[in-house]
């Protein structure tokens, strides 16, 4: 009962703010919860649906290197800029974070309580995406560990 006064919580939360994305989900996983035996489904997608939409977020950006949109010239010339690098390193430092983000979330599930609840304030509030929350956990592993902090 808990989990369902929860998810319409955060529904509620969702169309206050206006986020489709974050009203489809949760409706989605409401539909889910109404399935008998959906559970097995369900751990599925929370085990693996990262990795899911990392592929799905791969094959966006690729899309534009197979439609000859992005060239290797374009390559060429963004390694030539100091924003170029600068991306770069982001791109880096976020890949990084993120695989850091995993472990963390391994390590310590009980974050996730308070990713989850900061994501929706994120994309509600302040119009964030909800693309974060492996990042922020990514984040708060390398804060955790510089400041010698435990959960």
């Amino acid at each position: 009962m808990e989990s369902w006064l929860f998810l319409f919580l955060v529904l509620a939360v969702a169309i206050f703010g206006k986020n489709s994305s974050l009203i489809f989900a949760t409706i989605v996983v409401m539909l889910l919860k109404l399935i008998p035996f959906a559970n097995k489904f369900m751990e599925t997608v929370h085990s693996r649906g990262i990795n899911w939409g990392v592929t799905i977020i791969s094959i966006s950006i690729l899309i534009p290197i197979a439609t000859g949109e992005i060239t290797f010239n374009d390559l060429i010339n963004v390694v030539k800029s100091p924003a170029g690098w600068i991306a770069i390193a982001c791109g880096i430092l976020v890949a990084m974070l993120s695989k850091w983000g995993v472990n963390q979330l391994s390590v310590s599930p009980q974050v996730t309580v308070a990713l989850v609840f900061g994501t929706i304030v994120g994309v509600v509030f302040f119009k964030g995406i909800a693309a974060g929350p492996v990042i922020a956990s990514g984040i708060t592993y390398v804060i955790v560990t510089l400041l010698h902090l435990s959960f």
